[in-house]
């Protein structure tokens, strides 16, 4: 981290010491009593957005933030959290990720009436392109919207939606062309309360998450809730993950720090044949694997946060390497801090058992580990 924090401005280096002192203070103690929760809470949520940090989640014009959304200062923000407070770093992250569609396709009266509520934290905003037909295959998505009028019809489902039922406005994605595949998908503003929105069931996660299903029957949505025009639905898609999937890695990273600072901590103080495990080689052995694996996970994070904040428009290879390298390391160091700690690492209440389960999400949503595999080669190939 100290490479990092030498290449970032001043404005950074204070937003990421505010955050620190957050999770050490008031933010950490809202946090610790929400606990693990599948619901969302709206405490946290002002929180947040009395602390500012909300305002990183939409451009500054609709929020108190920089004019500009900078993915190095919400990398900065997202491993903070995910060390310390995981339900602020969920709630902090889904209101970018919610907003994403707008920020990128929405008309300036939508971003009006949708991202400052976001910011101030008086709207709940979330992503809905997962359907229970298949998650990889997002192209394929069954979803339809059919125009009538001045409202589009609205019929299908959706699944592994974070925020949801809670969530106040879902940014959803179906086909209003089905014969032309992805380029069929067009984006919608969908407000829970629309007639035939269906806020479903919640689901039921190894580690608990506000997610659920979410459904719609013959949902009428006004048409001036497009967002872009017909069939430009998979590409905003796709450029909102392009952006969060390097958050992702950071959320990861902050996960494997947390993880590691248990262990290197609990080696110095466990004993075992009269001194510290810390004595003995093959834990040593472990630290310094943990350790390599975690820094170079944070500089192939903030590669591709510095290199769309300084302008690069495809960050597709970059943010694909990041996803897939910190995730994958991240569970690796928490199993092996989990191995530290014997069987304490197992028993409720450790937090290094909760990583454990924590943990095992990020290697699936927003692009499979394999998936990630196939955007590196291909891009690779294209290059």
């Amino acid at each position: 981290m100290d490479f990092v924090l030498s290449l970032i401005n001043e404005d950074q280096k204070m937003l990421r010491d505010m955050v620190v002192k957050l999770c050490k203070g008031k933010l950490k103690e809202i946090d610790d009593k929400a606990g693990e929760t599948n619901m969302v809470n709206r405490e946290i949520l002002r929180f947040l957005a009395d602390q500012g940090l909300l305002d990183l989640t939409v451009p500054g014009k609709y929020g108190k933030g920089p004019e500009r959304m900078s993915l190095v200062s919400f990398c900065l923000v997202r491993e903070e959290l995910a060390r310390t407070c995981p339900n602020a770093e969920l709630i902090f992250t889904m209101q970018g990720l919610g907003a994403g569609p707008i920020v990128t396709g929405g008309s300036e009266e939508q971003k009006q009436r949708y991202l400052p509520p976001v910011a101030s934290g008086k709207s709940v905003i979330t992503f809905a392109l997962t359907e229970p037909s298949g998650g990889t295959d997002a192209a394929a998505i069954l979803s339809k919207a059919e125009r009538r009028g001045d409202h589009y019809v609205l019929n299908g489902s959706k699944t592994f939606i974070s925020m949801a039922p809670d969530a106040d406005v879902y940014c959803v994605f179906a086909k209003t062309d089905p014969a032309k595949g992805s380029k069929g998908i067009t984006g919608f503003i969908v407000e829970k309360g629309f007639p035939g929105f269906v806020p479903g069931s919640r689901l039921d996660l190894v580690a608990a998450h506000p997610i659920g299903s979410i459904y719609f029957e013959n949902c009428l949505v006004p048409a001036t809730n497009r967002l872009g025009e017909e069939g430009e639905g998979f590409k905003i898609a796709m450029q909102t993950l392009d952006f969060f999937r390097t958050t992702v890695a950071s959320c990861a990273v902050g996960f494997a720090q947390a993880a590691f600072d248990e262990a290197l901590k609990y080696t110095k103080e466990r004993t075992a044949f009269g001194q510290p495990i810390s004595k003995f080689q093959l834990i040593q052995a472990k630290l310094a694997d943990m350790a390599v694996k975690i820094n170079a996970a944070r500089l192939l994070v903030f590669q591709s946060a510095f290199l769309r904040d300084n302008g690069k428009k495809n960050i597709t290879k970059e943010s694909s390497m990041a996803k897939l390298y910190a995730t994958e390391i991240a569970q690796q160091v928490i199993d092996q801090a989990v191995q530290i700690f014997g069987g304490y690492g197992v028993c409720k209440g450790y937090l290094v058992e909760k990583l454990y389960r924590e943990i095992r999400a990020l290697r699936i949503y927003e692009g499979t580990s394999e998936i990630q595999h196939l955007v590196i080669a291909n891009q690779l190939l294209k290059e």
